[in-house]
């Protein structure tokens, strides 16, 4: 016995020492890594009472650090589902409750150890689910156009039904549907527009389930006899400057009303109302200005009695060519001398057709920059400098070359260039 009481001692010895083998074998080939979750883990609520609301506001995710293999955290990265975040609300009723979230991992990616969640648990605010009927009620502010009226505002439904907490539901006092005719000119048919819920005091109440959520409001308007809206239509005269070009021309409002007491005589007009001339000889700029309106007599103006006209003159852009542009070399160091092939360039240049046309040679200037360079050749890009609303697009040749060398010494010549006969 005592001998048999060894050898197991001995096999159960061996077998343990053979397992810390294996696992720090197999820790060695996959190690554990602790890492964040890398996807976002939105909060699951399962088993809440359908009679019951969720009244407070609760985050909508959670972070999970986990330890797990290496060869685990490959399944967790690949898959966005494999860790949910379980929010259980079975059994609990009306009040304030504090539940601790479960973290629930895929069963393909284990082993895993949770070490941290954020946050732990979540604090919810149950309160008993209400619904009830209200009646709708109309609320017009604002005036139609001048010379127009509205007619008798109607919805399509009479009664809304609305649902959410107790509390909430409770405060609420009517349902308004608030329709603005300031300015409105034209009827207003099937239109939708959304139900307010109100308290007592008649301010507008949020997180409730309203059905319908809009309504369709009919308004009739129309517009009163000897009123009429004409457009108005800008009338110039002149020629803007030689080089300008007139772009655009606007006139604020775009449509006046007007009124006779002789409804015939507004009916007769042709539709459009002239402004008085707008004067635009030899412009060279934007004009903003007022003009009055050309009306016949008995006809009068509703509102301000004059009219904003913008207009928009800008240059006309061209480019010009420039020849025989000499090169200008700076930074070159004491004692040295500089050449360059070509000696003169020809540029390209754009701008307003009335610059162009007074700009001179003289205006522009090219130049190399050979600061710090010492003797030898160099194949320079010339900068251009050009005056204010001109602007450079292109020089011929793109580069030129530069030599530098000491006074007295040979300057290279270039080879001429040879023509090919046809």
């Amino acid at each position: 016995m005592r001998l048999l009481a060894s050898n197991i001692r001995t096999f159960l010895l061996a077998l343990i020492l053979g397992v810390a083998v294996w696992v720090s074998a197999v820790s060695a080939a996959d190690p554990d890594v602790v890492r964040t979750y890398p996807h976002s883990i939105p909060i699951e609520i399962v088993s809440q009472d359908p009679t019951l609301v969720l009244t407070n506001d609760i985050p909508t995710t959670m972070e999970v650090t986990l330890r797990a293999p290496q060869s685990v955290w490959e399944t967790l990265t690949n898959h966005e589902k494999a860790v949910r975040a379980i929010l259980d609300l079975s059994g609990l009723g009306a009040g304030e409750h504090t539940v601790n979230l479960q973290v629930q991992v895929d069963p393909d990616a284990r082993p895993t150890q949770i070490v941290l969640s954020n946050p732990k648990s979540v604090t919810i605010d149950l309160e008993s689910f209400k619904s009830k009927p209200l009646d709708i009620s109309l609320s017009l502010t604002g005036q139609p156009a001048a010379g127009y009226q509205a007619g008798e505002a109607t919805v399509t439904e009479r009664q809304v039904t609305i649902s959410g907490p107790q509390s909430l539901v409770d405060k609420a006092v009517g349902a308004r549907v608030a329709i603005n005719l300031d300015g409105v000119r034209e009827s207003i048919a099937n239109e939708p527009v959304p139900v307010q819920i109100v308290n007592a005091k008649n301010e507008v109440i949020k997180g409730l389930t309203v059905n319908p959520e809009a309504v369709k409001a009919n308004i009739p308007v129309s517009q009163q006899s000897g009123y009429r809206d004409l457009a108005v239509r800008v009338v110039v005269n002149g020629q803007q400057a030689p080089g300008y070009r007139l772009e655009k021309i606007s006139v604020f409002p775009l449509v006046v009303t007007v009124v006779s007491k002789d409804p015939a005589l507004v009916n007769s007009l042709p539709g459009v109302v002239d402004t008085q001339p707008l004067d635009l000889q030899d412009a060279k700029e934007d004009i903003s200005t007022r003009l009055a309106l050309d009306l016949p007599d008995g006809v009068t103006l509703i509102g301000p009695q004059t009219v904003q006209v913008q207009v928009s003159i800008t240059p006309i852009q061209n480019s010009i060519k420039l020849s025989n542009l000499p090169i200008k070399v700076i930074g070159v160091a004491e004692g040295l001398t500089a050449t360059t092939f070509p000696d003169s360039v020809v540029v390209i240049i754009s701008g307003p057709v009335p610059v162009l046309e007074t700009l001179t040679a003289q205006d522009v200037t090219v130049t190399v920059d050979v600061t710090g360079m010492g003797v030898g050749d160099y194949q320079l890009e010339p900068k251009v400098d050009t005056p204010n609303n001109v602007s450079f697009d292109s020089i011929l040749p793109g580069t030129v070359e530069v030599v530098l060398s000491i006074p007295g010494t040979a300057t290279p010549t270039p080879f001429p260039t040879q023509t090919q006969k046809p």
